[in-house]
């Protein structure tokens, strides 16, 4: 039985052109693409922003929301 060298999902068609790709980029093509790889990514918030007057009201809004959830669970709502 042949053992596959290869990480899950490469083969050795993938390896072939993942050289290929590199083998036949200029040197400006490698050097743009090392520096994009160091340029900081844009991270989109995960939480809603909030002005500083509202967060009272954001917050009264989780717990609010949690239990409406629960109760709909419980079929109650």
């Amino acid at each position: 039985m042949k053992q596959n060298d290869f990480p899950p999902g490469w083969d050795e068609q993938r390896v072939r052109r993942v050289l290929a790709h590199y083998e036949e980029q200029t040197e400006a093509e490698a050097v743009a693409e090392d520096e994009a790889a160091r340029r900081p990514k844009q991270i989109e918030p995960t939480a809603p922003r909030f002005p500083a007057f509202e967060v009272p009201a954001g917050a009264r809004m989780i717990p609010a929301s949690r239990a409406q959830k629960a109760l709909a669970e419980d079929g109650i709502v």
